[in-house]
């Protein structure tokens, strides 16, 4: 195990009724607020109702901005700053899913910013202070209410960029698993993948002795395994609900990756490459590559995935090579996913071989991608291959 600090600086409000500390909250900042939110699912299912409760039960003065796209795109991102630096605001509260939270976290960076906030998400400048930012969660995925990463979209130059800055953790979210009874299969399917992907990704890594970490990540999975389908078969149960928000917090907060390498993450950059093109959802793009990734990554090292199919699929290794045991447990991976009605090739998106140099290019954003197995331009290839169909 690798020496660490470990600190998170988000205050969670979890459960039920929890909107009501949003008030308490406010007492934090001024009252001078830019409400972001997507599509107006929030309006159609009673949050935004909810939230403007509470802001204006304290006088607070309110700029929306509505409309941030799924992939969150960097011109939303410039108006929210427009909007934060027009209108003097004091806090930023995004209400939707990771999109919305990620949006918003550039936002508050670049207030403070005079150059192009581009050059903060690519890396080229460090920002140096942010305007506060607070959440409600409606969306259990990407685990961005309590992380201080933010991935965004320049859709001028396709090209789909993670980033992190101490300053982008939230003040506070708030974490309501009713507000999450209203998301659709899909996105639910979606972001239960996501999640379990930020878990896998942290799994793979090099660093030795990290029986209670890699514990950890055994017990996100089962517990999200074990959820799921209970989940699905009624959207609007809260407890499932409860179960699967938290795990989605959990999964990406800093705490399961605390004295390892922090993992492998090539897949998320090979996704982004996709979805930087063709915009297809986040979860749905990972559904596709993390099982072929494996299937790479276990041609030469089998080990962590034999390690995942015993103690996570409960796969017999009796009598079995390591790599047999292996490509079980991605195998088991896959059959899930797809039971959840998950795809499985990007031909569900209308993707084909025509541009693959192009998503091949477009995955090394960074100057290389893998730390469990560094890839190369011909790995990327042969991963984008194996996902075709």
């Amino acid at each position: 195990m690798q020496s660490f600090i470990q600190f998170n600086p988000t205050r969670l409000w979890f459960g039920v009724g929890q909107i009501k500390q949003l008030q308490q909250e406010l007492g934090n900042t001024g009252k001078r607020v830019l409400l972001v939110y997507g599509g107006g699912s929030i309006r159609r299912n009673g949050v935004y109702d909810a939230v403007m409760k509470q802001l204006l039960d304290r006088q607070a003065i309110v700029v929306e901005m509505s409309g941030v796209e799924p992939n969150p795109r960097l011109t939303t991102v410039k108006k929210g700053i427009e909007l934060c630096r027009v209108n003097q605001i004091d806090l930023i509260l995004a209400v939707g899913g990771g999109s919305v939270i990620d949006c918003a976290k550039a936002i508050s960076i670049g207030v403070y910013y005079d150059g192009d906030v581009w050059d903060i998400i690519t890396r080229k400048a460090e920002p140096q202070e942010a305007l506060p930012l607070g959440t409600v969660l409606t969306i259990a995925a990407t685990g961005s209410e309590m992380n201080n990463i933010s991935v965004i979209t320049n859709w001028d130059r396709n090209e789909k960029r993670g980033w992190s800055s101490p300053l982008a953790y939230p003040a506070f979210s708030i974490l309501d698993p009713a507000y999450t009874t209203t998301v659709p299969l899909d996105q639910t399917v979606y972001g239960i993948v996501d999640m379990m992907s930020h878990v896998l990704e942290q799994y793979f890594h090099r660093t030795e002795h990290t029986p209670m970490m890699d514990r950890f990540m055994e017990a996100v999975l089962l517990t999200v395994m074990e959820a799921a389908p209970k989940l699905l078969s009624n959207l609007e149960d809260i407890e499932h609900r409860a179960t699967i928000m938290y795990a989605g917090t959990t999964a990406f907060n800093g705490l399961l990756s605390c004295g390892t390498d922090g993992g492998d993450w090539a897949s998320h950059q090979i996704e982004h490459g996709l979805s930087a093109v063709y915009d297809i959802p986040h979860g749905g793009g990972l559904a596709i590559v993390f099982p072929n990734w494996m299937m790479h990554c276990a041609e030469d090292d089998p080990s962590r995935m034999k390690k995942l199919a015993i103690s996570v699929f409960g796969i017999d290794a009796t009598g079995k090579t390591d790599h047999e045991v292996a490509l079980e447990g991605i195998q088991a991976l896959r059959q899930f996913w797809d039971s959840l009605g998950a795809p499985s090739q990007l031909g569900y998106y209308g993707i084909d071989d025509q541009r693959i140099e192009e998503l091949v290019h477009k995955s090394f954003m960074k100057s290389t991608i893998g730390q469990y197995k560094v890839m190369t331009r011909d790995t990327v290839r042969d991963i984008l291959i194996r996902s075709l169909a």
